[in-house]
């Protein structure tokens, strides 16, 4: 009883908590898997609760996507960018960073949870859909825009082709979070992160 008083008193407090149980809840057991059960639980909260702020455990993804995931996804991955003046050495950085956060944490053994529900839910839900496909669009489209410039103030070989190298170095992320998903392996990780990261070495002049 306190638990649900304290939501009456704090609902934006309350409904991000639901959000933070949703968001471990689905990358450790997918979306399909997780529980909302489990998710009141984690939140100290109750399903009136839950479905006073969320619809459905579909809009309650949704939220999940758009409040935690999404933000995620700039903070790790475009933040870094931003203005970069040597978009190379600043996107090898993120990829040797997190791929070491998240092997440390442990979280690696769970992929990437942009990946995740972009292999489970963008085949069987249009909403889902849109929106991971937004969020890596987004994510190419501001790797080939830092590269352009580069290329521009010369930092990155001229003839390089940004929205190539872009396309493709989000889709070794995908990979690289991928294998340590699968693998279990954190060598096997690394090696994919050198890998990538040579590669853009070999981008410059």
């Amino acid at each position: 009883m306190p638990r649900a008083l304290g939501a009456i008193r704090d609902p934006e407090a309350t409904r991000h908590k639901i959000l933070e149980a949703a968001f471990v809840e689905f990358y450790e057991n997918s979306f399909q898997g997780g529980s909302l059960n489990h998710i009141v639980e984690l939140a100290g909260t109750t399903k009136g609760a839950l479905f006073h702020h969320f619809d459905s455990k579909q809009e309650l993804g949704y939220a999940v996507l758009d409040e935690l995931i999404g933000p995620l996804l700039l903070q790790r991955w475009l933040d870094p960018v931003e203005d970069s003046d040597d978009p190379l050495s600043d996107i090898q950085r993120a990829f040797w960073r997190y791929i070491e956060v998240d092997i440390e944490s442990g979280s690696f053994v769970h992929g990437c949870p942009l990946n995740n529900l972009a292999q489970e839910m963008s085949p069987l839900d249009d909403g889902f859909h849109r929106r991971i496909d937004g969020l890596y669009a987004t994510w190419r489209a501001r790797y080939a825009a830092a590269l352009q410039r580069g290329v521009e103030t010369e930092v990155v070989r001229y003839g390089t082709a940004p929205h190539r190298v872009a396309a493709l170095v989000v889709a070794a992320q995908m990979g690289i979070w991928g294998t340590g998903k699968s693998s279990r392996d954190e060598a096997l990780m690394r090696l994919a992160g050198d890998a990538v990261c040579d590669y853009l070495e070999s981008l410059r002049p």
